[in-house]
């Protein structure tokens, strides 16, 4: 059960988020039982990011308040796509797809979420039972009318875009997810109202008291001005390696400084306040890269991402830690020199011998700070060296 103070869980709950109602929420809160808070996540993609993590973060702090954290893996709505701020219609996944992504986001969540207090549910456990005569019944609950009230399908139907009807029945499905767990809250984007007002307007239909609804903005990706999206390439993986989280943190635009700060660190409001104020912009990127790196990989090993990253960009210098690597028989060809694109994937700086090629035509490996322009190299050309790709991956070759 909750030990805080109301008005103090209101304080901590509703920071950066837009509650509606807000008494239902303060009343609920008030009570002095646990809630069910629920968070629903489509599959649909491999990686934890960012951008997910904000309203992952505010599913924690309920957790830490003493709430029950349900998080709705949708394996079933993932296979239609959510149609929520789309111009077009999304690709239809298969189940082994999603539930081979779905895998991978339980086990990236831990970095978050309290998994020893989670409820964590599959909504094709209640959805594939409905059947036709369910759908159709669910489907019954709700007009066309409303759902024409969505921007981005009136945006759609006044272009003449198609809308497809399994893109209706997707916010139906939303919905009834909170009447099957009987929701007290639902957590989401901005972009989520509609689908939460959905799950509101069904529990009601169904004889429950209705969720309050808690929406955290969207978090720009690191171009700055696309919401940060797997699909998009402008995103930050939270099982990322800490120099790579730390050197895209260093590269976003100085405009998303404050949103970052405030949704991404848990560091104080009036702490980003001086920060901003009176910080360089590269010194408070610093700051910010480390807080993140910290929360999803430790202390130390933030500020070893922090003195690799002054050592390669500031001291334009070899890390001092730069892992060691000897070259595997297997990449020596019969000649007795070394398949450079082989050795760079077996040794980690690259994730296939395409790629590898891809990067030395580009000049985009280097020995020493050489490039190197020859995939067959001669062994005494490597041994003792730096290996670079990029900027940020070394392998001193032994």
């Amino acid at each position: 059960m909750p030990s805080v103070p109301p008005e103090q869980q209101w304080s901590i709950l509703s920071r950066h988020a837009q509650v509606v109602p807000a008494e239902e929420l303060r009343e609920a809160l008030g009570s002095g039982r646990s809630l069910r808070v629920k968070f629903g996540v489509d599959p649909t993609a491999p990686h934890v990011h960012l951008g997910w993590a904000v309203p992952l973060r505010k599913l924690r702090a309920f957790q830490d308040l003493g709430h029950t954290a349900v998080l709705i893996v949708g394996d079933f709505t993932a296979r239609i796509g959510d149609p929520s701020g789309q111009n077009k219609t999304r690709p239809m996944l298969t189940a082994d797809e999603v539930r081979a992504f779905a895998d991978n986001l339980l086990e990236q969540v831990r970095l978050i979420l309290d998994t020893e207090r989670l409820e964590v549910r599959y909504n094709s456990s209640w959805i594939e039972p409905l059947g036709v005569e369910g759908l159709l019944r669910l489907a019954s609950q709700h007009t066309v009318a409303r759902m024409l009230e969505r921007d981005d399908f009136a945006n759609r139907y006044a272009a003449g875009n198609p809308i497809t009807v399994t893109e209706f029945l997707y916010p139906l499905l939303q919905g009834y997810d909170s009447v099957a767990v009987e929701a007290d809250v639902e957590i989401g984007g901005n972009d989520q109202l509609f689908n939460l007002h959905v799950g509101r307007h069904l529990q009601i239909a169904h004889g429950q008291r209705p969720q309050a609804l808690l929406t955290v903005p969207l978090l720009e990706g690191t171009d700055g001005v696309e919401k940060m999206s797997q699909s998009k390439g402008n995103y930050i993986g939270v099982t990322e390696s800490p120099d790579e989280i730390f050197g895209k943190l260093m590269r976003i635009p100085d405009h998303l400084m404050d949103r970052y700060l405030r949704l991404c660190t848990d560091l104080p409001d009036d702490e980003v306040d001086v920060l901003l104020a009176g910080t360089a912009p590269a010194e408070a990127k610093r700051r910010l890269a480390q807080e993140v790196v910290a929360l999803y990989h430790g202390a130390e090993a933030a500020g070893t991402a922090r003195r690799r990253f002054d050592d390669v960009f500031v001291r334009h210098s070899v890390p001092d830690d730069v892992p060691s690597a000897a070259v595997p028989a297997g990449c020596l060809g019969e000649d007795g020199r070394v398949h450079l694109p082989k050795l760079l994937k077996e040794v980690g700086l690259a994730p296939s011998t395409t790629e590898a090629r891809r990067l030395i035509s580009q000049g985009g490996v280097k020995a020493d700070g050489e490039p190197l322009d020859d995939e067959a190299v001669d062994p005494d050309a490597l041994r003792g060296r730096v290996l670079q790709v990029g900027r940020r991956r070394f392998v001193r070759i032994t």
